[in-house]
């Protein structure tokens, strides 16, 4: 049995690897106060963790409501668990080892690990309330499967809907939720999108989009920049400036990385030195039910991760259009996977709601495979990343699915060469 968990440990932090998400320099799971700070709703509030043995995280992601006749609907969504320290140890280490890092690192390395070696926790009865709500009114999500994850398909009248916008003083949409439950922590936002036909949206990428990972470069610089460096947003062009530019749209962080890393991509991204604008996140499900079953499921989501990482965002996208028909979206992305095809597959669905795509070009496509990036907003990178072999194998064979034209390498590489 311990074989099978270190075996499925190991497999989840593969999948942290190839999304290769990261949270700032700090301690694992720092504690905090209940109530985060004194208005909860008045800024962008930070996550709330597990103060006592007792008390079990419930993480929840921060998601869109849509109008639905003169209803709102949303769905809420959390994961339930808890910290598992020897587990999350033996992964620091094995981490450590693989990506090379060095002692004085070893708490970088802890803390981006950390949610990723928790335990799910089953069978939990989650309710939540919104803060300030005057009928207290308390709303119980329910687990489908016996994977720690709740959900909640939300229902609020449009007069209750203002009435809590008014009572937490949001003025543009967001409202906040705490868990209520015994022995559950946690605090989740959702964001009441207006169906305007003159509203403009932003969907963005994370890795190489609007961090610095370097995925094209190959394992071994992305397990550095993942797990043993500090963390590096994309300052040149400043993104998040270009993203903040834009106004007070609504903004989808759409990646393929495992749920789990939620927490440390927030913590960076949002509340912290990222500067990053508030938005709903949208990654990929990873059970953490440690079967043999789960285990093969990872291994085969992993072997495709190209073909994962198209379908998660490509089904997340055109969802998230659907509910909003009459608004336009920006699409934000980079050329080191597949960004640019799952836009363009998206613009030809629904070309009267791409107002906009944006690719930074991490591998210089523009010069060496304009193909694909034609008739995009392209963000040059000076100098790309050298794109490994094995990447370059994998990136060059999906593009037959996509293009007639043969996928050339960028001759300042040249074969072998790494970034």
């Amino acid at each position: 049995m311990k074989l099978r968990t270190h075996l499925a440990s190991l497999v989840i932090l593969m999948a942290a690897l190839i999304s290769s998400g990261c949270d700032k320099h700090g301690p694992p799971k720092p504690p905090s106060t209940p109530t985060p700070g004194p208005s909860p709703t008045a800024t962008v509030p930070t996550r709330l963790h597990a103060r006592t043995e007792k008390e079990k995280e419930v993480t929840f992601y921060p998601t869109y409501g849509y109008r639905s006749g003169t209803d709102w609907k949303a769905r809420l969504r959390g994961w339930v668990h808890k910290d598992h320290e020897h587990r999350a140890e033996f992964a620091a280490k094995v981490l450590q080892h693989f990506a090379k890092c060095d002692d004085t690192q070893m708490d970088i390395v802890r803390s981006r690990s950390a949610d990723i070696m928790d335990d799910n926790k089953e069978n939990e009865e989650v309710e939540v309330k919104f803060y300030f709500d005057p009928d207290d009114k308390a709303y119980p999500l329910v687990e489908p499967k016996d994977d720690g994850i709740v959900t909640l398909d939300l229902t609020l009248t449009d007069e209750k809907a203002k009435q809590l916008l008014e009572k937490q003083g949001s003025s543009n949409g967001w409202l906040t939720y705490r868990a209520v439950s015994k022995n559950h922590i946690g605090l989740g936002r959702v964001r009441l999108i207006e169906p305007d036909p003159n509203g403009v949206s932003l969907v963005t990428d994370i890795d190489d989009t609007i961090k610095i990972t370097e995925v094209p470069a190959g394992q071994p610089t992305v397990l550095r920049n993942t797990f043993c460096l500090d963390f590096r947003p994309v300052r040149d062009p400043d993104m998040a400036a270009k993203y903040k530019a834009l106004g007070d749209i609504p903004v989808h962080y759409v990646s393929g990385g495992p749920e789990q890393l939620f927490g440390p991509l927030y913590d960076f991204l949002i509340t912290g030195s990222g500067g990053f604008p508030e938005g709903t996140f949208h990654l990929n499900f990873f059970s953490t039910h440690f079967s043999l079953d789960s285990v093969n499921h990872l291994m085969e989501s992993l072997g495709s991760s190209l073909q994962a990482t198209y379908k998660h965002k490509h089904d997340t996208i055109t969802t998230l259009m659907q509910k909003f028909p009459d608004r336009k979206f920006i699409l934000v992305g980079d050329s080191g996977e597949v960004d640019p095809e799952v836009y363009n597959e998206i613009k030809s669905q629904r070309p009267a709601q791409v107002k906009e795509i944006w690719i930074r070009d991490v591998i210089n496509d523009d010069i060496v495979n304009h193909f694909r990036l034609a008739g995009m907003t392209v963000i040059p990178v000076n100098p790309p990343v050298c794109i490994e072999d094995k990447q370059f194998d994998k990136l060059s064979e999906k593009m037959k699915q996509f293009h007639t034209e043969t996928y050339n390498r960028n001759p300042a590489c040249g074969k072998g060469k790494k970034g």
